[in-house]
């Protein structure tokens, strides 16, 4: 093997082991993630509303007012 072998599977281990630590990384608790809760945790209850608009021809838009 010469040099340039050795050092792109050096980079090939790397990066198998960086998205290997990112999968089975412990991670803190989220609210939203870890309950499976559509709302968002910061929005307090009944402030929100939630506005659907779709137009024939044109790419439908949801948009979220917060009170």
């Amino acid at each position: 093997m010469d040099w340039q072998q050795i050092v792109s599977l050096v980079i090939v281990g790397t990066a198998v082991a960086g998205l290997l630590w990112g999968k089975f990384r412990p991670r803190r608790f989220q609210f939203g993630r870890d309950t499976h809760c559509g709302c968002s945790a910061s929005a307090p209850a009944g402030k929100t509303s939630i506005v659907f608009r779709a137009r024939k021809g044109e790419r439908p838009q949801i948009i979220m007012k917060v009170k």
